[in-house]
């Protein structure tokens, strides 16, 4: 298969060649123009709760860009291996990227396409006039008022994916003569149930843009939008569970309540944001765009918590057929084998939760913190939790253009942010009890098992707060400048940024365990960073084009990863320091009104991250942390795409990242426990140098024809390819401890060390679409078809358990997601 896919470049190539040799006759328009991605009106369909950049970028008018955020997205490759936190997201100029954590949520603004198509994207290095942004790149959605054209659009979409139904309306009336400008949309996506079964979506979406302008020099904006979106989630299992279940979308997370369809992995969002802008034209050569912003709102996911009772999550390893030793347990094995062979037994139990929980009588002394008080009731053995992980941010933007002359741009700009995370558990459903009470259920001290020592068995009720309540804040100021120049045969730009970034914790709760360390503000923490980048354009001709770029920077940690144990007491990390990030990239660009061609090769390293996952210890029956710190990783390889027009109405694309994605360093370990002030573990070697990264395939092709009819209908069909993809790794497997007593030469020694690559793949993409003009009112219709061969065992992703024991390796089988078979998305919009 890669024979083929490097037989494939090569056609490609060679058909680049003789296309080239057509006319090349340029025109004014085109020696002048220099290829930049930039502004494209296609329209993202699929805005399903994302937090890769591809599914953004599929908006992009480079080939490259757009196929790896479109038609590899199912695949979850990322461009360049980058994570969204080195790519800046901006809407309307304001920063969208988490605080607490830089990663971006599309579920912020899904449901809003027809408000947030128009797009400026710049990937990779790059210069901008909006911010210093990072080595993915710069992409801002524009809402302001003004710039939406008069019209009326009604959309409604079909599909078999996370939902099935879609409805849209948008209406805008562009700069009207009282020069104001109103744009309204409003969406609602939902579905009973998706593509998985016990998932199920209800999402709305609602956008206003205002804007006024006072004269030809000032404007006034305010924008705003909310997305409530509710959702039923799917769970990762191994591949026994997929077997015996009979399918490889077996999904753990529901069961049958009353002989209704149940989901505990239910996520909620709603955080509405405010935007109010004023546009200042100070001449004809230098603008001033500034922007005051609030965000808030909640966001949260439960999931099932138990106390006096065993795991009853039906794929726990305790509760599958393969957890038999074969000393003498055959009843056992068969029982689990006959329940697993049944679909209410492979599934969660509601019914028997609510039969527990009734006959469970207990009585409670001291109950509130009150001597001698007594309370009795049926505690829950089974309940439902909340994670709750709401917020509150407020910050000013401020961007100042300057045009010096037909040769130099200047910008300058500044963000500053005050963030605060709250992060809490809320008793959700207690299923029939009628209380819980507020401790460590794995703790045995009567004092140290007090999740907030100053109400003593606190009695918890539907709705009430429990187990951990802390805020996160995170105060961070940046100013950044930038130089662009333009000459005939040569553009370059330069730029820095200097930040600095300051957080602490706030307990709500003192821990009955880490009574000093718990309740109240902690030190506050404040790293300094900067960052500089540069790059230049070489043009050869109109049509040949060099470019080149480079960056530097430091980043401070980010604040989720800055604690040994957020949950319970405000310890700081050892030694945290900022990030280090060096990055640049080449690329040969090539233009004409026949063929679109580009050629980058690339380079990325980040040293000295730091990485927390949060952990159980099944053995202690204690909840920890996995703290990895001196952590580097090393992105190389080469993009290729090419557009090329075979005929006015006949086009042919390929596109191509071939890359290495690997750790390069071998980082050290801690591990904490949640009831234990001293670290399990310190400064263990973990040894993932020179192994590839998981979760994402490196290796991606697709090729690529497309016939734009003149009686406006078209037609499209896609061949993608994947490979070298590898589960993500659980670091206990790479320690000398792990392998210790192990023949160098045994299987064993291999299976333990060795890191699972996935099998390669390909798909198929089918679209269509037809378009029609009556009068003034316009009408499409568009089809698009994912895996269109049905391939239902096509592994997208997949990860090794965080549980590890020498005596038995294949004791925790890695668990996998599986790409959807086929699917489809059928929109059909009316606009006037």
């Amino acid at each position: 298969m890669k024979k083929l896919c490097f037989t494939l470049l090569l056609l490609i190539i060679f058909v680049t060649t003789v296309v080239s040799q057509r006319d090349t006759t340029l025109t004014k328009k085109e020696v002048q123009e220099v290829p930049v991605i930039s502004i494209s009106a296609a329209e993202l369909e699929n805005d399903e709760d994302m937090q890769d950049i591809s599914s953004l970028l599929s908006s992009s008018n480079d080939i490259f860009v757009s196929t790896a955020g479109y038609t590899f997205g199912s695949a979850r490759f990322r461009i360049r291996g980058l994570d969204t936190e080195n790519t800046k997201v901006l809407l309307n100029g304001i920063p969208m990227n988490n605080i607490e954590s830089g990663r971006v949520f599309w579920s912020v603004w899904g449901g809003l396409n027809d408000v947030t198509r128009n797009k400026d994207i710049k990937t990779g290095i790059t210069s901008s006039k909006l911010c210093f942004g990072g080595i993915g790149g710069v992409t801002n959605i524009i809402t302001r008022a003004s710039s939406y054209s008069k019209g009326m659009k009604l959309t409604y979409s079909s599909s078999n994916r996370s939902y099935t139904n879609r409805v849209m309306y948008t209406m805008s009336t562009g700069l009207m003569d009282n020069n104001w400008a109103v744009t309204f949309s409003g969406s609602r996506r939902w579905a009973n149930e998706g593509y998985v079964k016990g998932t199920f979506y209800d999402a709305y979406s609602f956008f206003l843009s205002i804007e006024k302008k006072l004269n030809d020099s000032h404007s006034f904006g305010l924008i705003g939008f909310t997305t409530p979106n509710e959702r039923g989630k799917q769970g990762a299992s191994t591949q026994e569970a997929y077997d015996l279940a009979g399918t490889n979308f077996y999904n753990p997370y529901w069961g049958y309540q009353n002989g209704e369809v149940r989901n505990s992995r239910v996520s909620y969002y709603e955080t509405p944001m405010i935007i109010g802008s004023h546009y200042w034209t100070i001449d004809n050569s230098s603008k001033l765009t500034s922007s005051l912003y609030y965000s808030y709102g909640i966001g949260g996911s439960t999931a099932l918590d138990w106390g006096d009772a065993e795991d009853p999550r039906p794929d726990y390893y305790r509760n599958m057929p393969s957890n038999y030793t074969g000393d003498g347990e055959e009843t056992d094995y068969s029982e689990k084998l006959a329940n697993w062979n049944t679909a209410a037994g492979r599934q969660v139990a509601w019914d028997a939760f609510y039969f527990a929980n009734r006959k469970n009588l207990r009585t409670i002394t001291d109950a509130n913190g009150i001597k001698g008080n007594t309370f009795t009731a049926n505690e829950a053995k089974f309940r439902v939790e909340e994670r709750r992980d709401d917020h509150s941010h407020l910050g000013f933007n401020s961007v100042y253009n300057k045009n010096i002359n037909e040769n130099i741009d200047i910008t300058g700009g500044l963000n500053l942010s005050w963030f605060q995370g709250y992060h809490f558990k809320v008793l959700n459903d207690l299923l029939g009890g009628d209380f819980i009470v507020n401790i460590d259920k794995y703790s045995d001290d009567s004092t140290a098992m007090q999740n907030d020592i100053r109400t003593f068995n606190k009695i918890i009720t539907k709705g009430d707060r429990f187990g951990y309540d802390y805020t996160l804040n995170v105060n961070r100021y940046e100013v950044f400048g930038q130089s662009e120049f333009t000459y005939n045969t040569i553009d370059f730009y330069v730029g820095a940024s200097l930040s600095k970034t300051q957080f602490w914790r706030t307990g709500r709760m003192q821990n009955g365990k880490f009574q000093n360390s718990s309740l109240g503000d902690s030190e506050k923490q404040n790293f300094t960073d900067f960052g500089i980048k540069g790059g230049f354009t070489y043009k050869i001709d109109g049509r040949n084009f060099i470019t080149g770029n480079a960056e530097y920077l430091t980043r401070a940690p980010y604040v989720r990863n800055a604690y040994v144990s957020p949950r319970t007491r405000d310890d700081l990390i050892k030694d945290l320091i900022s990030e280090k990030i060096t990055s640049g990239d080449i690329s040969y660009i090539f233009r004409s009104p026949f063929l679109k061609s580009r050629l980058t090769f690339y380079y990325a390293e980040f040293k000295d991250q730091t990485w927390v996952r949060g952990i159980f210890f099944d053995d202690l029956k204690v909840f920890g942390n996995y703290i990895l710190t001196g952590l580097n990783t090393r992105s190389t390889g080469m993009e290729l795409g090419i557009e090329a027009k075979a005929t006015p109405t006949l086009t042919f694309t390929g596109v191509a990242s071939l890359a290495q994605f690997i750790y390069s360093s071998n980082p050290n370990a801690s591990i904490s426990e949640d009831d234990n002030a001293e670290l399990v573990l310190e400064n263990q070697t973990i040894y993932f140098d020179k192994r590839p990264q998981g979760g994402m395939p490196q290796t991606a092709v697709s090729l690529g024809a497309k016939y734009f009819s003149p009686k406006y209908w078209f037609a499209g069909i896609s061949w993608n390819y994947y490979d070298e993809a590898y589960l993500t790794m659980f670091p206990g497997r790479r320690t000398t401890e792990a392998i210790h007593g192990m023949d160098v030469d045994s299987p064993l020694w291999n299976e333990t060390l060795n890191q699972e690559k996935l099998p390669d793949n390909f798909t198929f993409d089918l679209f269509v679409g037809k378009s029609w003009k009556i009068d003034k009112y316009y009408i499409s219709v568009n089809l698009s078809v994912s895996n269109l061969l049905d391939n239902k065992d096509i592994i997208s992703n997949g990860y090794e358990q965080y549980r590890f024991t020498s005596a038995d390796v294949d004791k925790f089988p890695p668990k996998y997601y599986y790409m959807y078979g086929r699917t489809y998305f059928l929109n059909v919009s009316f606009r006037m």
